[in-house]
């Protein structure tokens, strides 16, 4: 009895213990709020962070709003009420969360923004990205790149799209862009045929590729469909968009030996996209590791939490409209044909046998 009542009282003291150390592992609270699971990037992106932050010793409470900005907002005022340490948001609407987060901030809540910039707002407390101006200026001279530029002379015909105008990102990507295209419309080595140029008129509401498809089902149809001429490149920001580009450009015959695809650029690497890249279809895409934005932000976010200072912080690029908003900015990289094995392969992003 007494051998029993001994090991009795060990585990009791076993599982005590074994409880104090999970409840000290237990760091608290942090809200996740991804803006959709339609893009195989987001998805990338909240497993990544949440996976990361609870090997951390954190609770993560990860939610997706399907695109709808209330249900969105909806999930923040719901997190705020869960009382998060910490909350890391990729907005829908960027300018729609000011009073949310104004109860987050008399909450003592850290709050970050993932990859998309929360605007008109003092309550954002930091934002981590990549460089999204640097990501146009890569799309625009793997453009130029493709065409054969400057060994061609042109002119060529291309078409020009822009992101969600909702996106602080998309005026990033396109002014990174045309700071590249600019110079050679207005030489005319560049031709924009249907003469719609500027975010007000390129921009892709919500990043939808049905919408890119429908406006590329029209530029082919008042712009390309007699005297022969032809689209020799289109700038997309997005895969998405870029797959919905080339459906339409497919339905009136390019892809053919008579009609070459056009060079068509992109962004994420998506698997379905690196596919279109291995097949001629889509020329470029830009990859931007979420893996390394997941660990760039669980790693800010642990040691504002333990109490220390963020490093190698750009307090210079991103104002939201009421203050410059302090940014921690990774490297984007174009990928082709030539080079997506190294980058999006044997790196571990994509596995080769989903290329199949």
């Amino acid at each position: 009895m007494k051998i029993i009542k001994t090991l009795v009282a060990a585990l009791a003291v076993s599982i005590a213990a074994m409880s104090a150390t999970a409840y000290a592992a237990d760091k608290g609270l942090v809200g996740v709020l991804m803006p959709t699971k339609t893009s195989q990037r987001w998805i990338n992106d909240g497993d990544a962070v949440k996976s990361q932050l609870e090997a951390l010793g954190y609770t993560v409470d990860l939610q997706y709003a399907q695109d709808d900005i209330p249900n969105q907002l909806s999930q923040l005022e719901n997190e705020i009420t869960k009382g998060p340490k910490a909350l890391i948001i990729a907005s829908i609407d960027g300018t729609t969360m000011s009073a949310a987060l104004q109860k987050a901030n008399d909450a003592g809540v850290v709050v970050v923004a993932y990859d998309r910039l929360i605007k008109k707002t003092g309550n954002v407390d930091y934002y981590t990205t990549f460089d999204n101006f640097g990501v146009g200026v890569i799309q625009a001279n793997s453009l130029l790149k493709g065409l054969g530029y400057p060994d061609k002379k042109g002119p060529f015909n291309i078409e020009l799209f822009g992101g969600s105008p909702d996106d602080n990102n998309a005026f990033f990507f396109y002014n990174g862009a045309m700071s590249v295209l600019q110079p050679l419309i207005d030489s005319k080595v560049l031709v924009v045929k249907s003469g719609q140029m500027g975010m007000d008129k390129v921009g892709t509401l919500r990043w939808l590729a049905a919408t890119a498809q429908a406006r590329m089902d029209n530029l082919l149809s008042a712009n390309y469909s007699s005297g022969g001429a032809r689209v020799d490149g289109v700038l997309s920001p997005y895969d998405g968009l870029s797959r919905g580009i080339i459906a339409s450009l497919r339905a009136v015959g390019y892809g053919t030996a008579d009609q070459p695809w056009p060079v068509v650029t992109g962004q994420d690497a998506e698997t379905a996209s690196v596919k279109a890249i291995i097949a001629g279809e889509q020329y470029s895409t830009v990859f931007k590791d979420t893996r390394d934005l997941a660990k760039a932000t669980v790693e800010l976010v642990d040691k504002v939490l333990s109490g220390g200072k963020p490093d190698g912080l750009d307090t210079k690029t991103y104002n939201n409209d009421v203050k410059v908003v302090p940014s921690i900015l990774l490297t984007p990289h174009e990928v082709d044909k030539s080079n997506y094995q190294k980058l999006v392969v044997d790196s571990g992003y994509i596995k080769a046998a989903d290329l199949k």
